[in-house]
């Protein structure tokens, strides 16, 4: 089959580097050091970071000019390897040296410096500069050296904040994309493994990685992301959300069609599936994509404990997924509407409860909801030494307060708090988060129209959840498009020896990830197994 896209270079190649001939004549380094170092200073201002430094060395002839911004530069490899040799080297003493054979004595001979490379615009030196590179600039020569000096202070690996276990690594990716392309590595140890980057943004210039595994990942999602990786034209990318939202599929949704995690485990997992991540520099979060619903119900703790186990809790978080999402509108729709469903011992107590409270359920289910949603937000906000204590103390002291006043009734104190532990329970905080929303609408749908609201509710969120696509692959998949073979790891997790076959819902090449027994021991037998 043709492929639909096709890719000459994995790396997105700048303009300036494909209209070199065009390129006009301010853009391109002159002859003249002064001119160059003038320019320079003109178009990146009087920046205190900015550090040019000249070489005037006895017996250096032609003059030579470093230009570094201190803080992105390792000091101690540019005082080593670049002054001290550009200083003391016996090649550079030599009299009579033409600045062309200067330069290519510095690239061949003098510098020991990994990368090292050639810049003839000023469009890329800036980006070599930005980048924590130094830039070498010789009188007499329109051409500058960049070598890679990049050294700034970083974040070191820690522990997952947001997604946390208690057996399986206690890694999680940092801000720098180097780091996190290196835990990649170390964890998917194949020459198949591929790492495309990108720059995207017009003034932050963000580094983006692309990972995947070739004759795995299937060649029509890699074309798209591709496509809508190379089709952003914005100012600025600051964290992964960005990236996230402006290549996803339908952006009126409430939920989440590109996973985020933060763990190199879960990424590697998701690669191995067929999955692509997307690494951006400057925050701890990767993205994984495509994804279905299923996908965000799965933790990375669910593959290092026996599998009856994790089975037990995947059934318990799809539990607690509806019970967030319709227990608030279903106490609303059945104590307004429908009371003749409880039993007549409760609906006795209920009604007691609720002679001295004001409002009705759907107000009273509200005000709950919003103070809780405040409380938490007041929670991640405040300082950490005293956040703890405000949200016991909201928790509570205004619950029995507001049971006491007669502002709410003690049943709803309690709807309310198991929907919220409920909510936690989910590993995904992204779809946890559209629940939120989508509870809300429930409750005022249950407070107009009862059961019948909610379930014709729920009947258009099932429509538009099957109308959803994720670089092509349906969101219910593989319910939706019904496919009972994958149905191995969605509700529940199967033992190891029975997941044979990579769900072919990401991966459109190699399907076989595990051998069968009888292809080790038995080498007289040729034919394969059935797959299961």
């Amino acid at each position: 089959m043709k492929p639909l896209f096709s890719f000459s270079n994995t790396k997105k190649k700048p303009k300036h580097e494909e209209e070199t001939t065009s390129v006009p004549s301010s853009r391109i380094l002159t002859h003249s050091l002064a001119f160059n170092l003038q320019h320079l200073r003109d178009t990146i201002g009087q920046s205190s970071d900015v550090i040019f430094r000249r070489v005037n060395e006895p017996g250096i002839k032609p003059e030579i000019a470093l230009v570094y911004i201190s803080g992105l530069v390792n000091q101690e490899t540019l005082n080593q390897d670049i002054l001290l040799t550009l200083t003391k080297h016996p090649a550079l003493q030599e009299p009579d040296l033409s600045p062309e054979l200067m330069l290519a004595k510095m690239k061949d001979e003098v510098l020991a410096i990994g990368e090292l490379s050639e810049c003839k615009t000023f469009e890329v030196l800036h980006s070599m500069l930005f980048e924590g590179h130094t830039i070498i600039l010789i009188d007499g020569t329109n051409l500058a050296l960049s070598a890679d000096t990049a050294g700034w202070e970083k974040r070191s690996i820690s522990e997952p904040s947001s997604q946390g276990v208690t057996r399986g690594p206690k890694e999680s990716f940092n801000e720098d994309l180097r780091t996190g392309t290196s835990l990649m590595r170390r964890r998917i140890k194949s020459s198949d493994l591929r790492i495309e980057e990108y720059k995207i943004g017009q003034r932050t210039h963000t580094d983006i990685a692309l990972v995947y595994l070739k004759g795995i990942a299937s060649d029509e999602v890699l074309g798209e992301i591709r496509r809508r990786l190379n089709a952003i034209n914005t100012d600025a990318i600051l964290e992964s959300n960005y990236i996230e939202e402006l290549i996803q599929d339908g952006s009126l949704t409430p939920f989440p069609t590109i996973q985020n995690t933060e763990r190199p485990d879960a990424l590697a997992g998701g690669v191995l599936e067929g999955q692509v991540g997307i690494l951006i520099d400057g925050t701890p979060f990767a993205l994984l994509a495509p994804s279905t619903f299923f996908s965000f119900f799965q933790s990375s703790e669910d593959y290092y404990q026996r599998f009856d186990i994790s089975s037990f809790l995947r059934m318990i978080r799809f539990t607690s997924f509806f019970v967030s999402m319709m227990l608030p509108a279903l106490y609303i729709a059945i104590t307004t509407f429908h009371q003749e469903m409880i039993p007549t011992t409760l609906l006795v107590s209920l009604a007691a409860q609720r002679e001295g409270v004001p409002f009705p359920a759907l107000i009273e289910a509200l005000m709950m909801e919003l103070t809780f949603d405040v409380l938490r937000e007041a929670g991640v906000r405040m300082p950490r030494a005293i956040g703890p204590a405000i949200s016991i103390v909201g928790a509570l002291v205004l619950g029995q307060a507001a049971v006491q006043a007669g502002l709410v009734s003690a049943a709803m104190v309690i709807v309310v708090s198991f929907t919220a532990i409920c909510n936690l329970v989910i590993p995904a905080q992204v779809i946890a988060n559209s629940i939120r929303l989508i509870r809300f609408l429930m409750m005022l749908i249950a407070g107009v129209l009862g059961l019948f609201g909610m379930m014709s509710f729920l009947i258009v969120l099932l429509i538009h959840m099957a109308g959803l696509r994720s670089f092509g692959v349906p969101y219910l998949s593989p319910v939706a498009p019904l496919t009972f073979r994958y149905w191995k790891d969605i509700f529940i997790r199967a033992p190891h020896s029975m997941m044979k076959i990579r769900p072919q819902i990401f991966a459109a090449q190699e399907a076989r990830r595990q051998a069968s027994p009888s292809s080790k021991h038995a080498s007289s037998s040729h034919h394969k197994q059935p797959e299961r």
